[in-house]
């Protein structure tokens, strides 16, 4: 599977309490649960690390490729993607959008966490 169902993502969109796994070194054990934003644009879920490429969630994600997240009561295994280019303003203006007044956007559409955006694409069945 490489799409994700119109109605989990439309839960995903409404959601504020992603948590990101990528897989360890081993590639079998997931790592801790990392709290983080998300954003849907289109039919693709977006996130970007805070502290941009140093994040270690970040670097896990890019080196495996894999792990789960959890959202909206559901938790699914997934595959990582690193976005960068003309994605990036579509992304910028979802994030300004569902996080509007927060202290923390500036933050989250920077030079920084741009550099650390990875798309989410479900893979396999549910964990």
């Amino acid at each position: 599977m490489d799409t994700w169902p119109k109605e989990e993502l439309h839960k995903i969109a409404g959601a504020d309490d992603l948590h990101i796994s990528p897989f360890r070194e081993d590639g079998v054990t997931y790592g801790t649960p990392t709290w983080i934003w998300s954003v849907v644009v289109g039919d693709s879920l977006y996130v970007r690390a805070y502290y941009g490429q140093n994040s270690r969630w970040y670097q896990a994600a890019v080196r495996q490729k894999a792990g789960r997240i959890t959202v909206a009561g559901m938790t699914k295994e997934v595959t990582f993607e690193p976005v960068d280019g003309k994605m990036d303003d579509l992304i910028d203006n979802a994030y300004r959008a569902k996080y509007k007044g927060s202290p923390y956007l500036n933050s989250m559409i920077s030079t920084r966490a741009r550099s650390a955006t990875v798309k989410v694409v479900p893979r396999g069945t549910n964990a």
